[in-house]
């Protein structure tokens, strides 16, 4: 710090201090003031990074932003003193870009140091453009409120800490803040300048206008970003000056940091469940429902505060509407005042009322809705058929259906008494459905917008809600999962029909095949298929989850996956036939870490994978969150097969990558459909400065290389 002369000073930030050096948390208590964050129920690793020792030498800074989730925020200065420059919310500093992403809002800003913005911008603000100012001295404490810009300059060597905090005041905000969608986003961040030109004339025309008048579904947005012109832009510094003052007053008069005017900018056709999750936002959407989820059980008497937060960020509003439809159609009691809120982390609402649970099936649009519902109760059928001990910890169907919306009212039709459809009449039933109820027309609706819904209601299992669980507990569940997985995998399997392989196959013509030399069954080649399309363009899919991959791994991902998935499967194939016909995962209690003692089934059957070890990935991955000593116990109590010794595809050797399981599960967490690898790297943090895909594999999936189940 001392030594340092250049133009941009290193201004270190860390995150970790209170973990690093526990000691350094004993010499100071949180204001009072500041102590209320509902963020504490949820657990130091799952929730977001919350304090800071920052320490920098003159001339380093934080350059204009707004905090992350509008969060609020105080900081203390320890040593030196610092430049602070505040702006309101919705009025974007002289010289920011504010850039918003239309599809999942993702909000990214383009600044200039603090350091240059001091020298090249402040100059140009007349008086009435000048932020908000303060010099802040050793012992002094500063309070940033939720949305508010600001940017510091150190003026010398400077040590402070600072914490983030989420309380009643700015709850709905931050709820506000990860609801899907774009424009509130916009407009959040840079205020009306987020709408287009026509609309912030008509705005300045109506400023009398009662804002509670507003209608946001008449708003339209068509760039993706606002700027401030920059002095490089004009070289007439006044103009610029009056630029600034204009758009000053539009914001005085026009925006309100208000949570029922910010609403308004809401995108209610976009669904929490089924919407791109944002990758600016603060925490994941498991992560988000599993926030909420702990706030209605832990703090009671904030409930209604709480309710307004949900109806925001998750549509709570919309799926108990379609709650209470469905209990009045199988005559089942209304939920009460507790029971309104989805519990959970799954990806579909789900509610646990007194004596039954209710699931509704929305993830990944209608025709898979259809499809998890069919399945759900073939599933539930066969275990009945054959007797299996599965079925003495799965819940009674008592009823399904199909909710739909039908001109602005919601209808439903049963779905035939618990009758099954086999894998064709349900992709019938599906074609029916869509051709019979036409999506409602609403603002911003497209034609992937599905208002159609299967539900299934089921007994609840008798429980008690527990948020932890022992270690002994926890490791009978591991055994328990075990056993249950076993009597999963003992079941009589399906394959699927020819129909569907002729639909597969026309899929993948473009697809280098060479089976037909080979005299493998056709299943077999429906697999192999699919696993080469989906490395074809793994390299697509994987950007799309944003960037929870290295870049390292990456540009290594194709020469680690194998060039023959015929080698992966001769060493994999345990069954008759490859089509597993449930590859799902079971949770008793609906999450280690939640604890509803109630049996929660989710289906993954769209991706055809004969390998057993494809239901053990959500075990290790979703349930145990990682951790080996649950996945060893979970084997152990498993016990079947998940490799063979015979049929050696080439000229395979003991020591080949295709013989190791940890192998076999890693390939298939790259080409899984879902965003596998973010929860890898969310988890195992320290892999993201992996070198090869090797040293993931044998970091998340070594311990299944000592399992002796093997054929």
């Amino acid at each position: 710090m001392e030594r340092g002369r250049t133009r941009l000073p290193l201004y270190i930030f860390d995150e970790k201090f209170g973990e690093s050096a526990p000691g350094l948390l004993e010499d100071y208590n949180v204001p009072q003031i500041f102590q209320e964050d509902f963020f504490d129920v949820l657990d130091r690793d799952s929730r977001p990074p919350l304090r800071w020792l920052i320490i920098g030498p003159e001339r380093s800074g934080a350059s204009w932003h707004v905090d992350p989730a509008l969060t609020s925020a105080w900081n203390t200065l320890l040593c030196g003193s610092k430049r602070w420059a505040l702006y309101p919310p919705g009025r974007v500093p002289l010289g920011v870009t504010v850039h918003v992403n239309d599809e999942d809002g993702d909000v990214n800003i383009d600044t200039l140091s603090s350091s240059q913005w001091w020298l090249d911008y402040y100059p140009l603000l007349a008086d009435e453009d000048k932020p908000i100012e303060c010099t802040q001295l050793p012992g002094e404490k500063i309070f940033v409120p939720s949305g508010w810009w600001h940017c510091v300059l150190n003026l010398e060597a400077t040590v402070a800490v600072t914490q983030n905090f989420v309380n009643s005041r700015n709850f709905e905000c931050v709820c506000l803040d990860m609801a899907p969608g774009y424009q509130h986003k916009g407009v959040r961040r840079v205020g009306l300048l987020a709408l287009d030109g026509g609309c912030l004339e008509n705005m300045e025309k109506n400023m009398s206008c009662d804002k509670d008048n507003f209608n946001y579904s008449d708003l339209t947005r068509k760039e993706k970003r606002v700027k401030f012109p920059s002095s490089q832009d004009s070289e007439n510094h006044e103009g610029i000056a009056n630029g600034a003052s204009k758009r000053y007053n539009l914001w005085k008069h026009g925006f309100s940091y208000d949570i029922s005017f910010l609403a308004m900018f809401l995108d209610r056709e976009k669904d929490h469940y089924t919407s791109p999750w944002s990758l600016g936002n603060c925490i994941g959407p498991r992560e988000m429902r599993e926030w909420l989820a702990k706030l209605w059980v832990r703090k009671p008497g904030m409930r209604e505060l709480i309710w307004k937060g949900a109806c925001l960020e998750m549509n709570a509003d919309k799926w108990l509407e379609c709650l209470v439809k469905i209990c009045s159609f199988h005559n089942l009691p209304f939920p009460n005042d507790d029971e309104k809120l989805p519990v959970g982390t799954g990806s579909n609402p789900v509610y646990v009322m007194d004596e039954y649970v209710v699931k509704i099936f929305v993830e990944e649009g209608l025709e898979s809705s259809i499809h998890g519902l069919g399945t759900e109760l073939e599933f539930y059928n066969t275990l009945c058929e054959v007797n299996s001990p599965l079925k003495n910890h799965i819940p009674i169907v008592l009823a399904s259906g199909i909710l739909h919306l039908e001109n602005g009212t919601y209808k439903i039709d049963s779905w035939g008494g618990g009758d099954v459809f086999p894998f064709d009449v349900r992709s019938k039933k599906f074609f029916e459905y869509r051709k019979a109820v036409s999506p409602e027309p609403g603002p911003g609706s497209s034609a992937g917008c599905s208002y159609i819904w299967p539900d299934l209601i089921t007994k609840r299992c008798k429980g008690k809600i527990r948020d932890e669980l022992s270690l002994d507990d926890t490791l009978n569940l591991a055994s328990f999962l075990g056993e249950q997985l076993q009597n999963l995998h003992s079941l009589p399997y399906s394959t699927v029909s020819d129909v569907e392989q002729e639909c597969f196959f026309a899929n993948d013509m473009d697809i280098d095949f060479v089976s037909h030399k080979l005299d493998i069954p056709a299943e077999w080649e429906l697999v192999v298929r699919t696993l080469s399309r989906k490395k074809k363009d793994v390299s697509s899919r994987l950007k799309k989850w944003g960037d929870p991959v290295p870049e390292k791994l990456m540009e290594k991902v194709n020469a680690y996956l194998p060039d023959d998935f015929l080698k992966l499967l001769s060493v994999s194939e345990v069954f008759s036939s490859p089509i597993i016909l449930f590859s799902i995962f079971l949770i008793f209690p609906l999450d280690i870490m939640f604890g509803i003692s109630c049996t929660v089934i989710r289906n993954a059957v769209r991706y055809f994978s004969g390998d057993p070890l494809y239901d053990v990935i959500p075990m290790h991955l979703d349930i145990f969150r990682g951790n080996s000593c649950l996945l060893k116990q979970f084997l152990q109590s498993y016990k079947l097969p998940l490799m063979q010794k015979t049929q050696e595809h080439g000229s395979l050797t003991a020591s080949d990558k295709f013989r190791r399981l940890s192998y076999h599960a890693m390939c298939y967490c790259i080409l899984h459909d879902d965003n596998v690898l973010g929860a890898i790297f969310s988890t195992w943090t320290e892999l993201k400065t992996a070198e090869s895909w090797e040293e993931v594999e044998q970091t998340v999936w070594g311990e299944l290389n000592n399992y002796e189940g093997v054929a």
